[in-house]
């Protein structure tokens, strides 16, 4: 048995505890602050300190500036990551519920974690027939469209990270379950700016979806219409189509893409 695993590992937690405290300190002390100073906050020694800080330096976390730390830019970097996470949901919010009146049908946003699509708004149709899903809710990426539209503006790398990751389970009898097939998927989604989940997760339920960008010109998130098979015709969802890529263009200029799907 290893008698050292137990004490390695809570030095481990500690000097990740310390590490955060340190930026902690750095936020709420924007002047910057020396070594000294962060020891005796930290009631720590001095050479603790200035080796959390090189590694939080190397890793872009904090700067040094003649003898003082400040942050630096891989923070500001997390934080416009989940500012712009939260502000999507208020962004679409009154352009989903304008969607959603003129459509009568049930509209979704999600944003992507892990590999998994997740649920984070919706308008509801008042049609008494309609999709069930939830706020919260996750759900895969393959056999979605609003997972397709975002997973196909992905940069090459994390498209084939998460495929690899997530097992392509079959849920109808139109579900793509092979790799091969959903990469040339994809590139026709990239062509065309739009998705289609043709009753690939639910039967009898056919989706528009289209992905939404950032500031930064990457994909945030994406939006769909959800329509029971029963109750639209071809040309009403060929209508749908367009109204979901105008939506997602007007969502990504407001979130300040100058890009278009």
């Amino acid at each position: 048995m290893n008698n050292h695993k137990g004490p390695s590992s809570g030095t481990s937690i500690q000097s990740v505890d310390r590490a955060l405290l340190i930026l902690d300190l750095l936020q709420n002390n924007p002047e910057g602050l020396g070594v000294t100073e962060l020891a005796n906050r930290l009631d720590v020694a001095k050479s603790t300190v200035h080796r959390l800080l090189m590694s939080l330096q190397k890793k872009k976390y904090v700067v040094k500036t003649g003898d003082k730390y400040l942050l630096g830019l891989k923070c500001l970097e997390i934080g416009e990551a989940m500012s712009s996470r939260l502000d999507v949901r208020a962004t679409a919010s009154p352009i989903l519920e304008a969607l959603s009146k003129k459509t009568k049908e049930t509209v979704h946003l999600v944003t992507m974690d892990e590999g998994e699509v997740v649920y984070i708004d919706k308008k509801e149709s008042e049609a008494v027939i309609r999709m069930f899903s939830q706020i919260g809710k996750r759900a895969p990426v393959h056999c979605t469209g609003v997972g397709k539209a975002m997973l196909a503006f992905y940069p090459e790398k994390q498209i084939e990270g998460i495929l690899d990751k997530h097992p392509m389970e079959k849920f109808t009898a139109n579900t793509i379950t092979t790799k091969e097939e959903m990469i040339l998927h994809l590139a026709e989604i990239r062509k065309k700016g739009w998705a289609l989940d043709d009753e690939e997760h639910e039967e009898g339920i056919k989706c528009a979806a289209a992905p939404i960008f950032n500031r930064m010109g990457e994909v945030e998130a994406a939006i769909s219409i959800a329509v029971p098979m029963m109750r639209v015709k071809n040309k009403e969802f060929e209508m749908y189509i367009s109204e979901i890529k105008t939506a997602s263009q007007e969502i990504s200029k407001a979130m300040g893409s100058q890009l278009t799907s």
